[in-house]
C-alpha cells in the first residue's frame, strides 16, 4: 500500500465523462506537466540520480514506430524512477545528421537551379542553419504527442556551442595521444554524396549481377579469374592464389600479361585466397577493394586508382570518361573481342552496398582520410563489460558486442562534407600540421599559407560523446557531477556496433575510466504484424501519429510495451492498437463506475478483520502484482510487466473484484463502505503502476480519484507484504463455480442475460457466504414453486442444481454431449497408446512426448467435464 494514498486530501469527486476522449485530454495534460516543471531535474538535489540520455534523432527526422517504441520504454523507466524518489533526468536532443541534412539543403538549392558551390562554403553552412531553424526538429514536437517526459530545458544539439567544444577537446586529446592519424586507406565512398560514409550508412541488398570469367596471361602461364566488376581489372596489380594450390604453384612469382593494358602483373601467394572457391585465383585491385587492399599491403603492391569521386573511369584511353557501369559493359565487350572471356556471362546474385541516404551503389575507394586508432579504446570498451562495470541486457547479446569490439578496424572519421564539425587541423606553407583545440587561435592566416582541413567529422564522432558532452564536459559542471555516469542506455541492437561501441570507447577515454552507462538494454526492431520489416518504400510503413490520432497515445504506447521482449523484434498491427484502446476505455469506464459506487481513498485502510474475502483477495493479488512489476522493471521485461498489469486490471479488478462487490455496494451499509475503501486503494495503486506506460489516462483518473496534483510526481507503490492465501483459495473456488456454470450455460445455448431458476447447495463450504454474488453473476433466480432440477453440477465441493425445463432440448443436448464424450475418449485412447509404446518413447523428442502428455491430460479433463454435464441432465 502507499502511505501517500492515506495522506492525500480527498477532493469532491467530479463526475467523469461517459467516454474517454484522448484528444481532449492528452495535449492539455502534457503542457500542464511541462509548465509545472515535473520533468526538470535538479543537479543540486540530494535525491539519488537516475539518468537516461535519449539516442539523438536526426534533425531531419520525424517520429516513426521505432522511435515511439524506444521512447515509450525510456519514458516508462524514467517516470517510475521519478515516482520512486530519484532525481530523474531524461535528456533530449538531436543529431546534426551531416549527410542527411546537407542533402536536404542541396535538394532545395537544386530546385533553385543552384549547387552548394555556387554559394561557397560559408554561405552554404549558413543556409543549412537556416533550414535547421525552420524545418529541423519537428520530431521534438511529435515526442510531446507521445508523452515523452524529457527535461526540455536541457535540450542539446550535436553542433551547439557546448558540444562543439567537446568535439574539439577530445579530437586534440586523441591526436596528441597518437590515437588519431591521417592515412590512405580503402573507405566506403558515395559517388552521389561525394563523401566517405560509415559502415552504418551502407545498406546491403541482394543485387542481380553477372559473373564473368576472364583469362589472364598466355598459354601455360595463364589462369582464369571470375568477377562481377570487370571494369576494375584496369586497376589490377596482381593475381593471388593460395600458396598450397598445386594448380598454380608454377606461376607464383611470375609476371603475366594483364588484358587490355600494356602492363604485366605478378602472381602472388596469399592465404586469404580460398582454393575451393571459383577457380582458386582472384584478381587483386588494391585501390578498389578492402580485401585486395590488405593483400596489396602484405605484398607491397602498387595501388592504382582508376575512377574519380563521381565513379567515372580516369585511365586507359578507350574507357576514359565512362561511368563505372558503362565501363563494365565496354570492358567485357573488349575482352570478348580478344577472346579473353572463357565462359559465358551468367547471372549472379550478390550483396551490394548502397548509400542509405541516396541509394547510390557504394564504391570502395582508396582515399586519404583521418582515422581513429581504435585498438586500446576498443580493448577498454570490451573490458568494461567483461569485468561487470557495464551489463548488457539481454546477456546473450554480449557475444555480438565482443565480436565487434574485439575485432574492430580503425575508424574513418573524416567526411567530405561542409555541414558538420570541421576537422581542427591546419596545414602550413612548409608542410606543418597543427591541431587546434578549443579556445586556441589558428597558427596563421590563409594569406600566410595556412589552410584548414576541408573535411568534417563523421556524425558518429560527436554522437559518441553524447552521454557526457550533453552534461557539460569538458567543463566540470554540476550536471556532470550529479548525472554521470548515466544509468541505462536503451537502444536498438542494430546499432550496438556503431553508436554503443563508440560511446563506450569515448566515455572511458574522456572520463578517466568511468563508464558512460551501467546497463545497455538492447531492444529489437519494430515490424509489422506478419513480422516483416517496416520501411517507407513498403506499403506496411505506419505513421504512429495516425494511430495516436485514431486511438490515443496511451494505446500506441501500451501496444509497443506489450511487445517489448528483450532483444527481440516487435510485431505490431492496428488491431493490437485497437485492443489497447479498448483497454484504456475499460480502465476509464470501470474507474467511473467505481467512483459512482463509493470507491474512495478517504481515511485509513480498514483492518483485515473488517474485510470480506473478496476484499482481502484483491489486496493480496494487488501486492503480488506490485512485486511482479518491480521485478520485471528491474530486468527490463517490459512485455511481461505490461501483460501482468493488463490481466490484473482487466481480469482481476474489473471482471472479478468489481463484479463480486456489486451486491455489497448495492446493499450499502458498513460492508459497502469497507469495500469502497478497498476498491479506492486498489485503483490508486493500480493507476500508479500503469502510469509509466500509459501516463495520460492514468493521470486524468488518479487526480479525479484522489484529488492529488499529478501522478507524474506521485509515489511509486510499494509491496506492503500483505498476503492472504486463504482468501485467494476461497475466491478461486468462487471463480471455479462461476466459470464452470457459465461454461455449462454456454454449452446449453443459453443467452448471457437469460435467468434460470437454481438451487445452490453451499452449506459447509467456503462458498457459503458468496451465494448472493454467485447468483448475481450467473443470473440464477431463487428456485421458487414448481422447481425441478433438470441439471445438477457438482463443482468445487458444492452443488448447483438448475431448472432448464423449457430452455433446452434435453434429448438433442444428450446426443451432442455423447458425441463430444466419444471424441474425448478416442483422443485419450490414442494418447495412451503412444505413451505406452516403448519404441515410440525411445525415439520421440522430449517436446513431442510432452505434447502428447498434454493431449492426454486435456482429454481426461474434457471427459470429466462432459460426463458431469451428462450426469446433470434430467433422465428421460
Amino acid at each position: 500500500m502507499t502511505e501517500n494514498a492515506q495522506q492525500q486530501p480527498t477532493a469532491p469527486i467530479t463526475e467523469l465523462p461517459t467516454q474517454y476522449a484522448p484528444a481532449e485530454v492528452e495535449g492539455t495534460l502534457y503542457e500542464r506537466w511541462v509548465e509545472r516543471g515535473y520533468f526538470a531535474a535538479d543537479a543540486k538535489s540530494d535525491k539519488p540520480p537516475y539518468t537516461i540520455v535519449i539516442p539523438p534523432p536526426n534533425v531531419t527526422g520525424s517520429l516513426h514506430l521505432g522511435h515511439a517504441f524506444q521512447h515509450t520504454l525510456m519514458d516508462a523507466l524514467t517516470r517510475r524512477k521519478r515516482m520512486q524518489g530519484y532525481e530523474a533526468l531524461w535528456l533530449p536532443g538531436m543529431d546534426h545528421a551531416g549527410i542527411a541534412t546537407q542533402n536536404k539543403v542541396e535538394q532545395q538549392l537544386a530546385e533553385e537551379g543552384k549547387s552548394r558551390h555556387d554559394l561557397g562554403r560559408e554561405e552554404f553552412v549558413e543556409r543549412v542553419w537556416q533550414w535547421k531553424e525552420e524545418y529541423g526538429g519537428r520530431i521534438l514536437g511529435q515526442m510531446r504527442r507521445l508523452g515523452d517526459g524529457v527535461d526540455w530545458d536541457r535540450e542539446r544539439f550535436t553542433m551547439d556551442e557546448g558540444l562543439s567544444k567537446a568535439v574539439l577537446t577530445i579530437f586534440k586529446r586523441l591526436y596528441e595521444d597518437e590515437l588519431i592519424y591521417r592515412a590512405e586507406r580503402i573507405i566506403n565512398w558515395c559517388p552521389r554524396c561525394l563523401t566517405a560514409i560509415s559502415d552504418i550508412e551502407v545498406e546491403y541488398q541482394e543485387d542481380a549481377g553477372e559473373l564473368v570469367s576472364i583469362r589472364y596471361g598466355e598459354g601455360e602461364d595463364s589462369l582464369v579469374v571470375a568477377t562481377t566488376r570487370a571494369e576494375t581489372m584496369l586497376g589490377d596489380t596482381a593475381v593471388a592464389v593460395h600458396p598450397d594450390d598445386e594448380r598454380y604453384r608454377h606461376l607464383i612469382g611470375k609476371q603475366i600479361k594483364l588484358p587490355l593494358t600494356d602492363r604485366t602483373i605478378p602472381v602472388v601467394a596469399d592465404t586469404h585466397v580460398d582454393p575451393e572457391f571459383g577457380t582458386g585465383a582472384v584478381k587483386v585491385t588494391p585501390a578498389h577493394d578492402p580485401n585486395d587492399f590488405e593483400i596489396g599491403r602484405r605484398h607491397d603492391l602498387p595501388s592504382l586508382t582508376i575512377m574519380d569521386e563521381h565513379g567515372v573511369i580516369t585511365v586507359h584511353g578507350p574507357f576514359l570518361g565512362l561511368d563505372r557501369f558503362e565501363a563494365r559493359s565496354a570492358v567485357v565487350g573488349a575482352l570478348k573481342e580478344q577472346g579473353r572471356i572463357v565462359a559465358e556471362k551468367r547471372p549472379y546474385m550478390h550483396s551490394v552496398g548502397h548509400c542509405s541516404r541516396c541509394k547510390t551503389t557504394v564504391e570502395p575507394r582508396l582515399s586519404m582520410q583521418w582515422w581513429v586508432k581504435v585498438g586500446p579504446l576498443a580493448k577498454a570498451a570490451g573490458d568494461a563489460v567483461r569485468d561487470g562495470r557495464v551489463r548488457i541486457h539481454p546477456e546473450d547479446m554480449s557475444k555480438r558486442y565482443f565480436d565487434w569490439v574485439d575485432n574492430m578496424h580503425d575508424w574513418c572519421i573524416s567526411r567530405q562534407l561542409w555541414w558538420g564539425h570541421r576537422i581542427p587541423i591546419w596545414y602550413g606553407p612548409d608542410g606543418e600540421v597543427v591541431c587546434v583545440g578549443p579556445d586556441e587561435e589558428p597558427p596563421g592566416t590563409e594569406a600566410e599559407g595556412w589552410t584548414q582541413d576541408s573535411d568534417v567529422l563523421d556524425t558518429w564522432f560527436s554522437s559518441g560523446l553524447w552521454p557526457f558532452s550533453t552534461l557539460g564536459w569538458p567543463e566540470q559542471t554540476e550536471d556532470l557531477r550529479k548525472f554521470y555516469p548515466t544509468d541505462v542506455l536503451l537502444t536498438g541492437h542494430d546499432i550496438i556496433f556503431f553508436w554503443v561501441a563508440r560511446m563506450m570507447m569515448f566515455g572511458l577515454y574522456a572520463m578517466d575510466g568511468q563508464v558512460p552507462f551501467h546497463t545497455i538494454a538492447l531492444t529489437g526492431l519494430v515490424r509489422d504484424e506478419f513480422g516483416k520489416k517496416m520501411s517507407k518504400s513498403n506499403p506496411n510503413a505506419v505513421d504512429p501519429l495516425v494511430w495516436m490520432d485514431a486511438y490515443g497515445s496511451d494505446a500506441v504506447r501500451f501496444t509497443l510495451a506489450n511487445g517489448a521482449n528483450p532483444g527481440a523484434d516487435v510485431p505490431i498491427g492496428e488491431d493490437w492498437v485497437k485492443a489497447s484502446r479498448n483497454f484504456t476505455n475499460k480502465i476509464w469506464n470501470a474507474t467511473r463506475f467505481a467512483l459512482m459506487n463509493g470507491a474512495t481513498i478517504e481515511g485509513p485502510l480498514p483492518d483485515a478483520s473488517e474485510m470480506s474475502a473478496a476484499d482481502r483477495w484483491i489486496l493480496s493479488r494487488l501486492n503480488t502484482t506490485v512485486a511482479q512489476v518491480d521485478a520485471y522493471y528491474d530486468d527490463y521485461q517490459f512485455a511481461k510487466l505490461a501483460d501482468a498489469l493488463y490481466h490484473f486490471a482487466w481480469d482481476e479488478v474489473f471482471d472479478w473484484y468489481v463484479e463480486l462487490s456489486k451486491t455489497t455496494f448495492f446493499a450499502g451499509g458498513e460492508p459497502a463502505r469497507v469495500s469502497g475503501r478497498v476498491l479506492g486503494e486498489v485503483l490508486d495503486v493500480m493507476l500508479r503502476l500503469l502510469h509509466p506506460v500509459i501516463p495520460f489516462v492514468t493521470d486524468a483518473l488518479w487526480t479525479t480519484l484522489t484529488g492529488g496534483e499529478s501522478l507524474v510526481i506521485g509515489d511509486w507503490p510499494a509491496d506492503s507484504g500483505f498476503r492472504d492465501e486463504a482468501a485467494e483459495r476461497e475466491i478461486e473456488l468462487v471463480q471455479r463455480v462461476i466459470t464452470e456454470v457459465r461454461r455449462f450455460r454456454k454449452d446449453q445455448g443459453l443467452k448471457d442475460g437469460q435467468k434460470v431458476p437454481a438451487r445452490l447447495e453451499l452449506t459447509g463450504t467456503a462458498l457459503a457466504s458468496h451465494e448472493a454474488a454467485i447468483r448475481q453473476l450467473l443470473r440464477l433466480q431463487p428456485e421458487g414453486e414448481g422447481f425441478a432440477a433438470t441439471a445438477t453440477l457438482p463443482v468445487a465441493g458444492a452443488t448447483v442444481a438448475l431448472d432448464l425445463s423449457g430452455t433446452i432440448d434435453v434429448a438433442a443436448e444428450r446426443k451432442r454431449l455423447a458425441k463430444d464424450l466419444a471424441a474425448a475418449e478416442k483422443e485419450k485412447a490414442q494418447a495412451n497408446a503412444k505413451l505406452g509404446n516403448e519404441a515410440f518413447l525411445a525415439k520421440a523428442p522430449d517436446n513431442v512426448v510432452d505434447k502428447i502428455r498434454g493431449r492426454l491430460a486435456k482429454a481426461e479433463e474434457d471427459i470429466k467435464r462432459i460426463q458431469a454435464q451428462l450426469d446433470g441432465l434430467p433422465q428421460q
